[in-house]
Formats: C-alpha cells, structure tokens, sequence
C-alpha cells in the first residue's frame, strides 16, 4: 500500500510517499526506513523506488520523498544545499514519528550518493535516526571533487566554475547556472539511471556548498547506532575512497562491504550481491521485530 502525503521542512511543503506492508495489522507498529534520493533527482527515481519496495517487502514502513527543490517539493528548483537537505531529513523524522503505524523509537535512513552523504550527516547530528545506511556516499566534499575532476585541465575548469560563481553572484546578485556534469561528471552509459525529470541545471552556489560538505566530520556520532556503507569498488562517480575514509573515522557497529560486479546506481540495477549483504545486516542491526 502507497500513500502520498506532504509534510513541512521550516516554511517549506515538501512532498512524499508513504509505503506500507500489505501484512500490517490494525494497530500495529513497526520500524521505518526513509529512502533518500541522489543528487537532483527525485522520489520517482529508480534508486528511491527499488529499496523501498525491497524494504517494504521485508516488513519495514518506508518513506521516499523529495528534498526541496526537487519533484514536487517546494522551494527553489535545483539549489540542493547539503545542510538544508540534513533540515529535511530531520523534518521527514519528526513527520514520520507522528504515523500510526511507526515505532517512533525505530526510525532509520537509506541513501544513495549525494542522499548518503546528507544520510549519514543527519544521522551524526540527530539521536532520533536509529540506523543509517549509505550507497555510493561522501564524506569529504573537497577530495571528492578532486578525483571526480582528476587532471590538471579538469580541474582547472571546475575551480575556475567556482570562482566565477562567487564573481557572478556579487556582479548581478543572481545565480550562475552550471551544467550537472560539469559539477559531477557521470559517464554516458550510466546517465538513463537518472529520473528524466530531474535537474540538469543547478546554481554555482550548489557545487560550493557540496564541495564545503564534509560528513566524515560527524560519521563517529552515529555509533552506537549502526551504521552501513556499500560502495562499488570501482564506482564510475563517487571515488570509492570516500567510504573507505568514512569507515575508517565511525565508530562501532559498523560494517563497510565494496562490490566489484555493480557501479555507482547499485539500488537501480537491483544487485543480487546487494541485497545479500543488506537483509542479514538488517535482521541483526535493525530487524523488524524486537528492540
């Protein structure tokens, strides 16, 4: 069972759906995951839809939704800032823990890419989230962008984008708009994984704001809660170092599983390997029945 329903982050109303097991008894609880999607993409994706109905198969709540400024959110198209993104997560929560058929107590957090990365902050700076788990995430935005921008013309260019979006804003008072690819360069043969209808467009102020985004900052707060990274080993877009980093700086429970058969959008190509991984991690760290 789906349910479309909205919910406010500050004076924002973004928008979401609610999945709910077809086992689900009259008066029942039972832990939530919320399913948070890429960068500019939306909850119509194919990398939100697939966890969540795996997820909801499995017995848990979900929740997928856009963050603001995306799909149907409301709130600037395309300004996607980390720490406004970790604002909606924290909303979505408190939303979550008002349904009826949610433990409160059990509230957990799934993300992909860029949603790992607002994941995993979120989760360092809100007791509320009692599991986190990230595919292809980030935590230093810095290093990030200098291997996703690896030669010396490369980037060039991209700190040059920077800088002339700092001089554009102060010139007109208006956004610089950049090109995706420009800010996060995605290879042609993975680029149908992205929802036709997210955003190609972003203002400059966006790739300042990811590459001052570091999550690595706050991942040891998430313990003792668990926490778990799954990143292709060798993912086309997020250099897979960066969950290496994260797991070398969280601390305990926490389990850090690289894959060699799967790429960046591993939820949307529906890994067997995958969900191998994920099912036991949750029966012993977040199972649907028991505290």
């Amino acid at each position: 069972m789906e349910h479309s329903t909205t919910f406010r982050s500050g004076d924002l109303t973004l928008a979401g759906v609610v999945h709910v097991p077809d086992d689900m008894k009259p008066g029942e609880k039972r832990p939530a995951i919320m399913v948070l999607h890429g960068f500019g993409n939306n909850k119509d994706s194919a990398n939100s839809i697939n966890p969540c109905n795996l997820l909801t198969r499995l017995g848990y709540v979900t929740f997928r939704f856009d963050f603001r400024g995306c799909g149907q959110s409301e709130g600037e198209r395309g300004m996607v800032i980390p720490l406004e993104q970790v604002e909606d997560i924290q909303a979505a929560v408190t939303y979550m823990e008002t349904r009826p058929e949610v433990d409160a107590r059990r509230i957990g957090v799934v993300g992909s890419s860029f949603g790992a990365a607002v994941a995993i902050y979120a989760g360092g700076v809100d007791k509320r989230i009692a599991c986190v788990i990230s595919s292809g995430g980030w935590g230093h935005g810095q290093e990030k962008f200098r291997k996703q921008h690896p030669t010396p013309e490369g980037w060039a260019k991209f700190s040059a984008m920077l800088e002339e979006g700092r001089r554009h804003r102060a010139r007109t008072g208006k956004s610089l708009m950049v090109d995706r690819y420009d800010i996060v360069p995605i290879p042609a043969h993975l680029r149908n994984h992205l929802n036709p209808t997210a955003h190609y467009k972003f203002p400059a102020e966006v790739a300042q704001a990811m590459y001052n985004f570091n999550a690595e900052d706050v991942v040891a707060d998430i313990s003792p809660r668990p926490l778990l990274l799954l990143h292709s080993s060798t993912d086309s877009v997020t250099p897979t170092e960066q969950s290496l980093r994260l797991f070398q700086r969280a601390g305990k429970p926490c389990d850090l599983h690289l894959f060699s058969e799967t790429d960046h959008f591993m939820f949307h190509e529906d890994n067997v390997r995958v969900m191998q991984v994920l099912r036991p991690w949750l029966a012993e760290f977040f199972p649907v029945k028991g505290a």
